[in-house]
């Protein structure tokens, strides 16, 4: 405890008397408290007598126990209130240093400017490789394209090439085809034309007058037969005997000979223009 310097000298001894008395009502408590806890609990065995019986007689019930008497507990003394500590005063609070607090707030300040700058510019690079990897995967597809649409246009232009060559080669070969058979039917037109002319030479009574090498062209019309139906001159070779001549020696010959094959038969029938020369 600590008093005041202030304090009369007399009044010293009585806080020590009530801290022993205190102190000694204290262990009396406990003391009681031991010695009727223990008595209370403790209980001696009783003394047993055993007696022999031939036989077991009516035994009345056993007499209950009686309880034992209830243990009072000791009422507690007032406790005396213990004397209230003297507070010591707390210490004047320090000033502080304005300038220190500043430059403390001022770096932080600095710390959390430069912790955002550091988030902004990780965010702006993120966003910027994003970006080139966007960009990039862009390219690779637009070039996968083009390299899909070059494949593509090689292989329509090599179908196209190919379907040309062969459509060529077909037109070439009919080409060749007609050709060969168009020569083939000219050489067939112009064996019957000479077979016919040979037959209408034989009949053809010249005039006597006749000079020259003169040409008559007729229209004769045939039937599929090869026989003639009608003669007529289309351009006259200038001597009426000789034309009457050419006529009536084309009627003679009737049936002209005729080609079997059916293209060249198309050139005789319906209507054949016929030339006529003396000395051809």
């Amino acid at each position: 405890m600590n008093f005041t310097a202030d304090a009369p000298p007399g009044s010293r001894p009585v806080p020590n008397l009530l801290a022993a008395a205190l102190a000694l009502g204290v262990h009396v408590l406990f003391v009681l408290m031991l010695v009727f806890g223990v008595s209370w609990q403790t209980h001696h065995p009783e003394a047993v007598m055993v007696d022999l019986w031939e036989t077991l007689p009516d035994t009345p019930p056993p007499p209950a126990k009686p309880r034992p008497p209830p243990v009072k507990a000791p009422k507690p003394e007032p406790a005396t209130p213990a004397p209230k500590p003297v507070e010591k005063e707390p210490p004047p609070p320090k000033t502080p240093d304005i300038a220190l607090e500043k430059k403390k707030a001022e770096t932080e300040r600095l710390k959390k400017l430069q912790a955002m700058q550091a988030a902004e510019e990780k965010t702006r690079a993120e966003a910027a490789k994003a970006l080139r990897e966007k960009q990039q995967a862009e390219q690779k597809r637009q070039a996968l394209l083009r390299q899909m649409e070059e494949e593509d246009l090689k292989q329509r232009v090599a179908a196209e090439a190919a379907a040309n060559e062969a459509r060529l080669a077909r037109l070439t070969q009919a080409q060749a085809a007609a050709n060969k058979r168009q020569a083939e039917v000219a050489s067939v037109m112009g064996q019957y034309r000479d077979q016919i002319s040979a037959k209408v030479r034989g009949n053809t009574r010249l005039p006597d007058n006749l000079k020259g090498n003169p040409e008559v062209r007729c229209l004769v019309k045939l039937l599929p037969t090869g026989e003639v139906q009608s003669v007529r001159v289309t351009k006259s070779s200038g001597n009426p005997a000789y034309d009457d001549a050419v006529v009536r020696a084309i009627e003679k010959s009737s049936p002209l000979p005729l080609p079997s094959d059916r293209d060249a038969r198309a050139a005789f029938v319906p209507e054949l223009s016929f030339v006529h020369r003396p000395k051809e």
